[in-house]
This record gives C-alpha cells, structure tokens and sequence, in this order.
C-alpha cells in the first residue's frame, strides 16, 4: 500500500470522505469562477446556466463575451471617412415577405417577414423601373431598399407562448446607416443596381460558413457575439450587419449572391480582381428588457437561431450622391445627411 494512503479504518474512512467534499466544494468554485469565459458561438457551446434559465441557450449574457480585435491599421492616403444618413426605422410598418434579391418576383414564406427602410414600393412583383420611380424613406433622396428579418418577443424558454412566428413585432428604436472607406485605398462607386448580401437564412442547416450578422448591446458595443446578447437593464439590443465591400468590376449581382461583392481580409485588402467600395454597415438598436426572450423569424428548421441572422440592400442612389459618398470617403471627412 503506498504510504500516502491512510489506512481503512472508520477514522481514515471519515477523513477520506471529508477530503472529498472540500475538493468538490473547491472544485465547483472554480467552475463558477471559469465560466465568465464561455458563450454561445458556432460550434454549438451554450453559456453557463445562469446566464440562460429563462431565456434559452440561444442566449449569452454580454459580459461573459470578449472583446473583438481592434480595426486594422490605415495606410496614408486610404479612405478614412465615413458618411451617415438617415432613412427612419420602418415607422410606416413597410413589411412583407418578398426577397428581391435571393428570389426575384416570388413571395416568401408567411412565417418569414422582413422590414424595410429606404424605398416605399420594395415588394414581390418590385423592378428595377418600379425601384427607381418609388419614393424613399430616406431624407436625402437615396432609393435604395435596405431589409432584414423582423425580431419579435417571444414566451420563457421551453413554453408555447408565441413559440413560433407570432410573436410581437418589435420596431427598432434607432436604425443607422453609416458608409465607411477602406484602411488600404481609395473607394470606387457603387454601381446603381448592385446588391449587397450578409449572413445565411438557412446557416443551421448549410454549415454557417456564410453566417457573418453579430449582436451586441449598446453600453458594450466592441463585444460581438453570434447569440442573442442577454443586455442590463437600460442597454438597447443591437443587431450589426457589415457588409462585403470589394467589388469585382463587372457584375451587379451573381448566381451566389455573393460572388460579384465579397468581404475584405482583416487587414481590409480586398481579393484579386476586386476593387474596395463604400462599405455599409446597417445597426439596428431595441428597447428590450433583460429578462425578455426574443427572436429573429427564420425558415422551418432554422430555430429561430440567431446564426441566420441576415441583411440585403440593393444601391439606388443618384449617382451625384454616391459620387459625394465616394468624395467624403476618400477625402477622410466624416458627412452626414439628416
């Protein structure tokens, strides 16, 4: 027997059973102290269950996420502006099914609405002459059709209450359209007409290599997560869509959807072959409370899973405005149009 084994005995039993518990004890402590590290990411982890009793495993407490890396660095001459404008927050309730872009001239699933800000005639039977000819919720004149799925407040976690897609719609308090340049360039125009796409619809079912949207809460606005951000009390939930940014010259739109504008590396080049755009980033902010569960409307088979969260434009600006985009990009200045 080694020697550092007490002996079997009624008072070696007791004290080897009193051992036991303190370990334990220490080990639970350290579990709880650990668990400030984990959250929910595409790999399937769920945060601690604490963080989700009542709201899902969908869901991570902000604080648990970590800080994302810093922007990349700017080389002289690049694109430092920025330009924002303001195209209201879909308070006249322009909603439908449609998708223009993924599926032209077809209506969408009833369980899967979208809402729009900037042209007022977005719909299934929408042409590019009917796009044109609409007018806009967007005070500076841009045409452009911006949309993404609608969020709505669901019941508890493991309840039927509004478990599938009539939930309230909730109305974004804030909607900000905001272009930025590119840290190694100048920026070309957009082309009228180009489309843009960001994250996967179907990202449960396809892989969720093309899931790129992020949630985050409006006090902690460098911390991204692809779960359902649990924020504190009066902190705004906010949905962020970056889109690609690197054009490739020729086409407005491909069979991919994807192909024609792609995102740039972390450095902010842009592949071979492609030229940096205005790069759009559409931020979408709710007043939600923190002990309400709430979700995106996705396909059947989706979960309603933050991971497919996803964002459309198609460009309809006058090009004397885009040309004052370009111009305020790449001069550096910071614009915006109220």
């Amino acid at each position: 027997m080694p020697h550092d084994v007490p002996a079997v005995s009624g008072r070696g039993t007791a004290w080897r059973r009193a051992v036991t518990v303190t370990l334990a004890l220490e080990l639970l402590l350290v579990l709880l102290g650990c668990g400030v590290a984990w959250q929910v990411d595409a790999g399937g982890r769920t945060p601690p269950a604490a963080a989700t009793d009542l709201l899902g495993s969908d869901f991570v407490d902000i604080d648990l996420v970590p800080s994302g890396p810093p922007a990349p660095a700017t080389v002289p001459g690049a694109a430092t502006g920025t330009y924002a404008w303001d195209c209201g927050r879909n308070e006249n309730g322009h909603r439908n099914t449609a998708n223009i872009v993924m599926a032209p001239g077809y209506p969408g699933q009833p369980h899967h609405v979208h809402d729009y800000v900037g042209n007022v005639s977005t719909a299934v039977g929408s042409t590019p002459q009917t796009l044109a000819a609409a007018g806009t919720t967007c005070h500076n004149g841009d045409r452009s059709t911006y949309f993404w799925p609608v969020l709505r407040t669901v019941g508890p976690a493991g309840s039927t209450d509004h478990a599938g897609h009539d939930g309230e719609i909730q109305v974004p308090v804030d909607v900000t359209l905001t272009f930025s340049g590119n840290p190694r360039g100048n920026v070309v125009p957009m082309p009228r007409q180009l489309a843009g796409t960001v994250g996967d619809a179907v990202a449960v079912t396809s892989g969720g290599q093309n899931a790129a949207a992020t949630w985050t809460c409006s006090s902690t606005p460098e911390r991204r997560t692809t779960a359902y951000p649990r924020c504190p009390a009066g902190d705004q939930v906010q949905r962020i869509f970056d889109f690609p940014s690197c054009w490739d010259g020729r086409q407005v739109d491909s069979e991919s959807h994807r192909a024609h504008l792609r995102f740039p590396a972390p450095d902010g080049s842009c592949p071979r072959n492609t030229f940096p755009v205005p790069r759009l980033r559409l931020t979408l902010a709710y007043d939600i409370p923190p002990e309400v569960r709430f979700q995106i409307d996705a396909f059947d088979g989706q979960r309603n899973s933050p991971l497919t969260d996803h964002a459309f434009f198609v460009n309809l600006m006058p090009e004397p405005l885009m040309a004052r985009v370009v111009y305020c990009l790449n001069s550096g200045q910071t614009c915006r149009d109220d």
